[in-house]
């Protein structure tokens, strides 16, 4: 497991180290966003003198997007974390409801695909075992990025969908869970101690589309934590070394937030609380019908463009949630310092 003292004074140094990047690059960007300002009032200022309607639409067009990037600077703001800046590992299980829930995975692989491809994050689905029927059982996905971790821990939780099911005959209407599950991808430096003696690995053939793509050789690896019965896979490299890397560094995440939950309870939420992928325990909803809504349950944050939504606009709970954690973290220290 971690080193005694949690982390070594060198790991500690780096970190400081970082903390010190991140502070630096927040105030460059801040006064690049303030000569942007100071340039936008410029132009403005010239073109109200000159009454020029081209120069009114490019100020226009540049408003716009100088309110997107202090929105995304404000954003970052909140992601204070040790891992924020870390890429991501996101897991996604199918919980009750049959094909229909395994459907609904697919459909929110696909919206966390949709919303990396728009920030520009790169996404390997490491692992993936289809549904009987239709869609998706589980998968594993690296989405990787620079603050990829600190945005995705909004999504930690079960997720319920509500709709009429394409899968019954009857066209009755269907309550629908999935579970996401979010991780930081470690540094290969941290110092986690994994004993071998403690690990059973096995190999086995990647599941394919058939054909030609068929994994005829055993690359894939299974990766079984014996202390903690942790278990890891990975069957997305054609070679049994690459996939059994990949493991290890989703293994070492899983020890990471292991080992967290137990020293730090301020750090526990790395993970979040674990509960039932069932009714009564959604982070948020997505109605289908009889109306259209996608609703968080933890901000009250809402939206009846659903369509937009599976396309991978999410960035309003995301924000919604962060500005609410870290509302409820600056409480908790307040709470401390008095104590």
């Amino acid at each position: 497991m971690l080193q005694p003292g949690f982390w070594s004074d060198q790991e500690k140094a780096q970190r400081a180290t970082q903390e010190l990047s991140r502070l630096k690059e927040t105030v460059a960007s801040f006064q690049k966003l303030f000569r942007s300002y100071e340039d936008l009032s410029i132009l403005l200022a010239l073109g109200m003198e000159e009454d020029d309607e081209e120069i009114a639409g490019e100020v226009v067009r540049e408003l716009a997007s100088l309110r997107g990037r202090v929105a995304q600077a404000e954003l970052q703001v909140f992601l204070s974390g040790p891992y924020d800046q870390e890429s991501a590992i996101l897991s996604l299980h199918a919980g009750a409801g049959g094909t229909e829930a395994q459907d609904w995975v697919q459909m929110l692989l696909r919206m966390y695909n949709r919303w990396a491809e728009d920030k520009g994050y790169k996404v390997d689905v490491v692992d993936l075992l289809p549904g009987d029927e239709a869609g998706i059982k589980s998968a594993t996905l690296m989405v990787l990025g620079k603050w990829a971790y600190g945005y995705l821990q909004a999504e930690k939780g079960v997720h319920r969908l509500v709709r009429i099911s394409p899968f019954d005959a009857s066209g009755r209407r269907h309550t629908s869970f999935a579970s996401v599950d979010v991780l930081p991808q470690v540094e290969e430096n941290l110092e986690i101690e994994i004993d071998p003696e403690d690990l059973r690995i096995d190999t086995f053939r990647s599941s394919g589309a058939g054909g030609q793509h068929v994994n005829k050789t055993e690359s894939a690896v299974r990766i079984t934590h014996l202390p903690t019965g942790i278990v890891v896979q990975c069957q997305s490299e054609r070679s049994q070394i690459a996939n059994r890397n990949t493991a290890m560094k989703i293994l070492k995440a899983k020890l990471l937030d292991l080992e967290l939950k137990k020293k730090e309870a301020e750090l526990a939420a790395l993970r979040g609380e674990q509960m039932e992928i069932a009714w009564g325990s959604q982070i948020r909803s997505y109605v289908f019908h009889p109306y259209s809504l996608v609703k968080d349950h933890r901000t009250g944050v809402e939206t009846g463009n659903v369509d937009a939504v599976m396309d991978g606009e999410i960035d309003i709970f995301i924000s919604a949630y962060l500005k609410v954690k870290a509302k409820g973290q600056q409480h908790n220290n307040r709470q401390a310092q008095k104590a």
